[in-house]
């Protein structure tokens, strides 16, 4: 039994949250730039939960803006597809499954355009949410709003509103809530400046310029939810034998859920969907959501993934099933990172989301590998650690021990042995490994040309690297080099050990 509209009375209530027809039908107030995993773990779950309590009571026309893959399988499932929610909570097991069916229907923009405008003319569509990567915030300068579509994201977004503007006279309550979540800070105030720029060089009436920058609202947001998107096949045959019906869209996300969206009273009652479910924030200021994330989950994972790797630990999970790795993860976090915040948040706020993100890498349902995290490496360490570094050393005056380790894994990780064209490769049990980062050729001359001293005191003293030099802390370059000698003479685990005697509570 395929999952579709007319089967959704043959599944069994027990296994799985099934919506009621009166979901169904009711009316398009959102449109939705994307089809990607992440919306449909996160918008469209916080949407479909608001329905199903009686909230909001509204449904997402979806556009489809790439050529890659087809609509078929939303269109045969009537835009339903099963969340699987999986993951630990305050140390304890969930697994839930409910069918979502936030999605009214997807539209292709490539041959639909027309009738992705027809929904402007709709009193009830209040607002528009997109994932279109980062890459999709961007301009495109020559891009033509009468062209069907416009080539851009934003040149879409304003033909859109330049057709909303025109449906109803410009009238001050036509306008619209635009909510990007792509992964870039102020993602809300960068794509209204390129849509207001992209208006004046298409030479708009002047009271649609008005209009858009006046009554109609982009707000920053910040998106926290691994969704893994569509199981292995094994998997996704036993959750689907488990609920007794096939589906093509069936995603897999963890328990965690954070929206946070800049926002004041207007912004609320527009988002109304938003007060069933205390995963989604509106706040005038996100900064918080984006320092405890930038910090605390990102900067301990890019500290943590080089020792990881080099340490023979392939899934994030596995190193928190390792004793040792485990403890320099949570003392990482705790003891330095958290402490050194460049952002005054709550020691109580720290420990809670400390929490939160252990039980996140804990997830046995989720396959993150260390090595992936590796990606841009010196770029992830410059924004998200380098900031701390430098509070902890105001603070404490001392060297943060875990942080120095976390260096001298990457330093050791980014040693080329082989190049092949552009592209650089490490060594790790024999084995290479690509070194995906842009800093890889810079990293090949040092380990070929000067001494482990010079190499420690050349990386760290780069200001091209880190804003900055970072050998005037004082005891950070003596730190760093006395761990990545440690590395090379003992090897990644047996560091880890001696530096467990010496510095980690276990």
């Amino acid at each position: 039994m395929k999952l579709s509209a007319k089967t959704l009375d043959k599944i069994d209530t027990k296994r799985v949250i099934v919506p009621s027809m009166e979901i169904m039908q009711l009316p398009e107030k959102i449109l939705q730039f994307g089809t990607g995993m992440l919306l449909r773990g996160l918008p469209d779950y916080f949407i479909d939960n608001a329905n199903r309590n009686g909230i909001f009571n509204g449904r997402v026309v979806v556009v489809k803006s790439t050529s890659k893959g087809d609509t078929s399988s939303f269109e045969n499932q009537n835009g339903l597809y099963t969340l699987c929610i999986r993951g630990l909570e305050n140390g304890n097991r969930v697994e839930d499954n409910m069918i979502n069916s936030s999605i009214s229907r997807v539209l292709n923009a490539s041959d639909e355009w027309r009738l992705i405008l027809d929904c402007a003319n709709n009193p009830e569509l209040q607002i528009i949410i997109s994932n279109t990567t980062e890459a999709g915030i961007k301009l495109v300068k020559d891009d033509d709003i009468q062209e069907q579509p416009p080539a851009s994201f934003p040149g879409k977004v304003l033909s859109f509103l330049y057709e909303r503007f025109k449906a109803f006279g410009g009238s001050n309550e036509s306008g619209l809530v635009i909510i990007p979540t792509e992964l870039i800070p102020n993602n809300g105030d960068k794509l209204k400046a390129i849509v207001l720029e992209l208006a004046g060089s298409n030479g708009l009436d002047p009271l649609f310029l008005e209009w858009l920058n006046h009554h109609n609202y982009f707000c920053n947001s910040l998106v926290d939810r691994i969704v893994t998107g569509t199981p292995s096949q094994q998997v996704k045959s036993e959750i689907e034998m488990q609920l007794g019906y096939e589906d093509d869209l069936l995603t897999v996300c963890e328990v965690y859920k954070l929206w946070a969206i800049e926002g004041g009273d207007h912004i609320k009652k527009i988002l109304s969907f938003a007060g069933a479910d205390d995963g989604m924030i509106i706040v005038p200021d996100i900064m918080l959501y984006r320092e405890l994330k930038l910090r605390l989950l990102n900067a301990t994972h890019i500290m943590s993934c080089g020792i990881a790797f080099l340490a023979g630990i392939e899934l994030v999970r596995e190193g928190m099933e390792d004793k040792l790795m485990a403890a320099y993860v949570s003392n990482l976090m705790r003891e330095e990172i958290g402490r050194a915040i460049p952002y005054e948040i709550d020691a109580e706020v720290i420990s809670d989301y400390c929490d939160k993100v252990l039980d996140r890498f804990r997830n046995p349902h989720i396959n993150h590998l260390w090595k992936n995290i590796t990606l841009n490496y010196s770029g992830k360490i410059r924004l998200r650690c380098v900031p701390v570094l430098n509070v902890f050393y105001k603070q404490y005056n001392q060297v943060p021990e875990l942080i120095a380790l976390g260096f001298a894994a990457y330093i050791y990780f980014m040693k080329p042995v082989k190049q092949v064209d552009k592209s650089f490769y490490g060594e790790k049990d024999g084995e290479l490994y690509l070194i995906d980062d842009e800093q890889a050729g810079k990293f090949h001359q040092l380990w070929q040309t000067l001494t482990v001293n010079e190499i420690i005191t050349e990386v760290l003293k780069d200001g091209d690297l880190w804003g900055q030099d970072l050998t005037s802390l004082p005891g950070f370059r003596d730190s760093v080099l006395e761990k990545l000698k440690s590395i090379i003479n003992n090897g990644m685990r047996n560091s880890l050990e001696i530096f467990r005697k010496n510095k980690m509570d276990v």
